[in-house]
């Protein structure tokens, strides 16, 4: 599993039965918050990595958002670019990292809403577990990361992962 270091944007490899069953946050100096998640799918890393960087079928599971334009190649290449737009606010997203179907790491932005996301998808027991980061970048995002992160309704941090597991397990 991939991690945050408190304090860097640096990756280390962990264990992944040190991930929490929800989210937490916690802050650092280049970034205002992390939130961190995870989840089993009963699914194949590759199936569950593919439906992840399938960015026609994001609007099922991520929500608010309405369209992808500007994709300037495949997401599971570094440096593939596309836009999120949600309603008329966009959040041009660029991928950092990739290593399939293990890993991705983009950077999105939008005025409401920036920082960085990872995910990482290992192979455990019957399925995948996914570990998701989220660093918010700025104090209205840290303070709309805040509100992300709590419950699990539609559109909350939790309420996407969730619908995704549904999605990912339904084949």
């Amino acid at each position: 599993m991939i991690s945050v270091a408190e304090g860097s944007s640096e990756t280390m490899r962990t264990d992944p039965s040190l991930a929490p069953p929800l989210c937490y946050a916690s802050g650092s100096e280049d970034h205002m918050a992390t939130y961190r998640l995870t989840t089993h799918v009963k699914a194949p890393s590759e199936r569950v990595f593919e439906l992840w960087i399938d960015l026609d079928r994001a609007h099922e599971w991520i929500g608010g958002l309405t369209k992808i334009t500007d994709r300037t190649g495949p997401l599971d290449e570094k440096g593939a670019r596309y836009t999120a737009w949600f309603g008329s606010m966009k959040s041009p997203t660029e991928v950092l990292a990739v290593e399939r179907p293990g890993f991705i790491r983009t950077r999105f932005g939008s005025a409401l809403l920036r920082g960085e996301t990872e995910a990482t998808f290992e192979p455990e027991g019957d399925g995948t577990r996914i570990v998701q980061v989220f660093h918010t970048q700025g104090v209205i995002p840290a303070i709309a990361g805040w509100i992300f992160s709590k419950g699990s309704w539609k559109g909350s941090f939790k309420g996407e992962l969730e619908t995704f597991r549904k999605l990912a397990e339904r084949g």
